[in-house]
């Protein structure tokens, strides 16, 4: 699969390419992820790694910079839960009045959720379903979720784009437990610059 369009971009924002990974550096970063990464993903990856401050190095065996970025969404849902006063009713139940009860409450439903892959900064890529085709996320707190490209390609090409203008995000795929997450939340007018289908 071609990506020297989206390499191009990459290098247009100072994205270093390095050789792709291998199989076996395939494997052992989705080892250290504790996932399958979906199609495009590795597809992407073993076409070339790219390397920029706020990118995993799937490449280094210590894993730098990994560890922190997969655990960021459990940091997020702490933060909400703690100072939002965020929750998820109906799934959830009713909140406990435990801010650590809640928490713990809150992990337990959050590691049934597909693991979310770092891309870049605060942009994921769930890892379910296993196919090419999952839409990249924007997870910075979980009441501001949104979805940042309909799929991998997409979102490259929109976070790399200069313009200043947001074309709608459009038909996605649904993301098990994220996608409900987003839309909670986004159901509201739109912004300038800001979707109300969460695309923005």
């Amino acid at each position: 699969m071609d990506w020297s369009r989206e390499h191009a971009l990459l290098r247009s924002h100072g994205v270093e390419l390095a050789p792709g990974l291998s199989d076996a550096e395939l494997a052992a970063a989705e080892e250290r992820a504790g996932c399958q990464f979906p199609a495009d993903l590795r597809w992407f990856l073993q076409a070339a790694l790219p390397r920029a401050e706020g990118m995993p190095d799937w490449r280094d065996p210590s894993g730098t910079g990994v560890p922190g970025w997969l655990e960021w969404a459990g940091r997020a849902l702490e933060f909400d839960l703690e100072h939002c006063l965020w929750w998820w009713p109906p799934p959830w139940g009713p909140r406990p009045a435990d801010l650590q009860e809640a928490i713990r409450v809150g992990r337990a439903y959050l590691r049934q959720a597909p693991p979310l892959i770092p891309i870049w900064g605060h942009r994921f890529l769930p890892a379910e379903p296993g196919e090419a085709g999952n839409p990249v996320l924007s997870v910075w707190q979980m009441v501001d979720s949104i979805y940042y490209g309909r799929d991998l390609r997409d979102y490259i090409t929109r976070e790399c784009d200069l313009s200043g203008e947001w074309a709608p995000i459009g038909e996605r795929r649904r993301i098990r437990f994220w996608s409900d997450v987003i839309e909670s939340w986004w159901r509201r007018p739109a912004e300038p610059g800001a979707a109300a289908d969460g695309g923005a």
